[in-house]
């Protein structure tokens, strides 16, 4: 647009500005953003996805980290709707008060490869005030969240996030899409957190112990890699394998590992 200098993309940040219009229109069309919903984007970087989002909503949350972002924004989103800019870094930004007394959220966003996975954890903890995600990712991290047991990708990333959603990967999204261009290609997946979790835990705190001990060290076996929490007899007594390979085991069988510790 005329009258905004341009942005040069920062490495820091690790941004790469989304500029096809097909790709944008895709995004919009599996978000179906409806006036009257709470909706937040994650990153609007210089507003390609921000604009359609807000014309169709009438008014967006954003939060974005770079400050000198900010104003052209803000200028290339005028006269299409309230626009509430928050400068914060996502990776500790309290989601949960931009509610309010509204409906749970909708939360989008071109998200920086370098920050997709600790931002998923960090949103997981507010999955209750969340109505669905959908976030444009690295394709390998999406293939991580939607893997099931028995697959390559399968991991903390993939227990962790379905058991507390459903995961639908949408489509791939080449380089060129981007600018710069990434070295990767680009994946845009869908989640919404459960109602009710894929699996029953005692306490989700050791659930998530459990996962992480499993998988630190994945070509271990569970009789390795759960020492200290559950010796071989434990392990055998939960129905699992003490020989198995973590990324053998689907959520049941991590939620009975979690039980087990949670009865001593």
């Amino acid at each position: 647009m005329s009258g905004i200098p341009a942005h040069q993309p920062r490495k820091r940040f690790g941004q790469h500005f989304l500029h096809d219009p097909q790709i944008i229109a895709r995004i919009v069309a599996a978000i179906r953003p409806m006036p009257g919903e709470s909706l937040v984007e994650i990153g609007p970087g210089l507003g390609a996805l921000t604009r359609p989002l807000l014309q169709a909503a009438g008014e967006l949350d954003v939060v974005e980290l770079d400050r000198d972002l900010l104003e052209p924004l803000q200028a290339r989103c005028a006269g299409l709707g309230t626009l509430r800019i928050h400068q914060a870094d996502a990776l500790t930004f309290d989601f949960a008060r931009l509610r309010g007394e509204g409906p749970r959220l909708r939360i989008a966003g071109n998200l920086p490869y370098n920050i997709s996975t600790p931002l998923l954890f960090h949103l997981l903890n507010q999955a209750e005030q969340i109505h669905d995600l959908h976030f444009m990712l690295q394709r390998e991290v999406v293939e991580r969240m939607a893997a099931g047991p028995g697959e390559d990708a399968y991991g903390r990333l993939s227990v962790m996030l379905q058991y507390r959603c459903r995961i639908e990967a949408l489509f791939t999204v080449g380089p060129g899409a981007f600018q710069p261009p990434p070295k990767v290609w680009s994946a845009v997946v869908r989640l919404v957190p459960r109602e009710t979790f894929a699996v029953t835990v005692r306490d989700e705190q050791r659930f998530a112990e459990v996962v992480r001990r499993a998988f630190a060290q994945r070509r271990k076996t569970l009789r390795n890699s759960l020492q200290g929490l559950l010796d071989v007899d434990q392990i055998k007594a939960a129905g699992v394998d003490p020989t198995a390979r973590p990324e053998t085991l689907d959520l049941m069988a991590f939620a009975a590992l979690s039980d087990a510790v949670t009865l001593q």
